[in-house]
């Protein structure tokens, strides 16, 4: 049951990624057409954000959870040495 769900999810997400893209392609077609350059420049750096931003996080999660565990392992490590 729960991968069903899970595929649900992932079919109502995809759904509204593509509405969004032909949204985006049409501005950009209309700007450019217009002869105004800088309008697609600002979605392109906005859609890289958006990618980027993600990962940065999980990224930094994972490092803080990483010297985490390396500080705790080393207080178990030097307590038991001790005692």
């Amino acid at each position: 049951m729960k991968k069903i769900a899970v595929l649900g999810l992932f079919v109502l997400l995809s759904t509204s990624t593509w509405a969004q893209c032909a949204m985006c392609k049409a501005t950009l077609e209309n700007n450019i057409s217009n002869g105004n350059i800088g309008i697609a420049a600002g979605i392109n750096f906005g859609i890289l954000y958006l990618f980027v931003a993600p990962y940065l996080a999980i990224a930094a999660l994972g490092i803080f959870w990483y010297r985490t565990s390396k500080k705790n392992e080393a207080k178990q490590a030097s307590s038991h040495l001790a005692g």
